[in-house]
């Protein structure tokens, strides 16, 4: 065997050797021919190409704060990632920390620097990995360690999600109170970014800023029936304003039913129940008489129970007077904080169907009521159309969220526009308001 046919073996199978290293083919030449002729070393300017490592654009990587030699970074500052003074170029950076946030950035169309988007957490170990490549395509990685520092004082931020955890209709928001005001919309939009949202079957969603305090989630649509919905913060230790830093949150977990529907219609006298979309039963009832109008529109039950004790003095009516009433009232269903439910009212069975006698809830037999209670569950939706009252407030008297179209919801987001300027009613007291 030839000493050249023995080396373009030895040289297919040694793994030392650079799938592709044009950087050093003069020296395989050089030592190429040396093995040919049988002759001693041939000096080529070069060293030994089995012992070269292929070039790594990586060893010229500069970082806008110290990395891994126990000082800490301000994560008040972005962080920059720069190639300078090399042909090669980055084509990746990942920044993550312990809990898996990852940190949003943006890399030049040359490749020669990148810069975080998002905030910095501070007190925090990230993991900085940068890939590269030369000017042949060489690929590069090396990972760095970057360390932020913590503020001496700082006011934090408490996110609590709700509902509790468990099992809802397709038209239960989730919502997010805050323990301190967030005003100004860059603030906002630091809160609202670190607030996820996910749903298996998927469903667009978008928060809504109530208040200063107080956001609330809703899908485009309703949520899908089953559901699950998983709500948690990266909000920890991210600054949100001067002196105001972001603290742990307890995640969220909360899953949908069947889709269940109620549509009553207030001109007709009758209450449909409609479960995937599919009419399941009709239900005679009565609605709030001229005066104490039943609200227009989509509410969610927020509660259900067996037994209510309903009086007139909650809704301002005098005592004594001839709208006066003080009842014990079963099977209802609450769908506004002021008062509204669905609920039995056997001393209507008479005008159940044909006519609006009631105080503003609505009304039915003790069999249907306990068929609808037993039927439907917190977060399911009951819509009313054809009634004299007032629209039902989008907020501050139950779940209205419904009542906002999608394109005034999402100008309520920090992350969109401006809320729409409607301000939120702060919310009555609970208190059954008709029967």
């Amino acid at each position: 065997m030839s000493h050249s046919v023995f080396f373009r073996r030895a040289a297919a199978s040694d793994p030392r050797l650079p799938a592709r290293a044009p950087r050093h083919r003069k020296a395989v030449g050089c030592a190429l021919l040396a093995i040919a002729l049988g002759a001693g070393p041939v000096a080529c300017g070069a060293g030994d190409p089995l012992s070269e490592k292929p070039y790594d654009a990586s060893d010229d990587i500069d970082f806008n704060v110290p990395v891994g030699d126990g000082k800490k970074a301000d994560p008040d500052k972005p962080l920059e990632v720069s190639l300078a003074g090399s042909d090669g170029r980055i084509t990746d950076v990942t920044t993550t920390d312990a809990r898996g946030r990852h940190v949003a950035g943006e890399l030049t169309a040359d490749g020669s620097r990148w810069h975080s988007t998002s905030p910095l957490a501070a007190g925090t170990r990230y993991t900085v990995q940068v890939s590269t490549e030369d000017d042949d395509g060489a690929p590069g990685r090396k990972v760095y360690d970057v360390r932020t520092s913590t503020p001496e004082t700082k006011k934090r931020l408490n996110v609590t999600f709700g509902p509790k955890a468990g099992t809802y209709g397709v038209g239960q928001p989730v919502t997010a109170e805050l323990s301190e005001p967030v005003k100004d919309k860059a603030s906002r939009a630091v809160v609202e970014r670190a607030l996820k949202v996910d749903s298996q079957p998927a469903a667009q969603g978008s928060w809504y800023w109530v208040d200063d305090k107080t956001l609330h989630y809703r899908p485009k649509e309703y949520w899908p029936a089953h559901a699950t919905i998983t709500v948690h913060s990266n909000l920890a230790d991210v600054k949100i304003s001067d002196h105001l830093w972001g603290a742990d949150t307890k995640p969220l977990k909360i899953t949908t039913g069947d889709r269940v529907v109620a549509v009553t219609d207030a001109a007709t006298h009758l209450l449909t129940v409609y479960k995937d979309d599919k009419p399941i039963r009709q239900i005679p009832v009565t609605t709030g008489r001229p005066g104490y109008a039943t609200r227009n529109g989509v509410k969610v039950i927020l509660s259900k129970e067996p037994t209510v004790r309903m009086r007139g003095t909650s809704i301002g009516i005098a005592e004594g007077s001839s709208d006066s009433y003080d009842l014990l009232v079963h099977w209802a269903a609450q769908v506004t904080y002021s008062g509204e439910y669905v609920h039995a009212a056997p001393w209507s069975v008479g005008s159940q169907g044909y006519a609006n006698v009631s105080h503003g809830c609505t009304g039915m037999s003790n069999g249907n009521a306990q068929w609808f209670y037993d039927t439907v569950r917190v977060g399911d939706v009951v819509k009313v159309i054809n009634s004299g009252g007032e629209d039902m407030a989008p907020f501050g008297n139950g779940y209205g969220d419904w009542n906002l179209d999608w394109t005034k919801w999402r100008k309520g987001s920090a992350l969109v526009g401006s809320p729409d300027g409607a301000s939120p009613q702060d919310r009555a007291r609970l208190r059954p308001e008709a029967a």
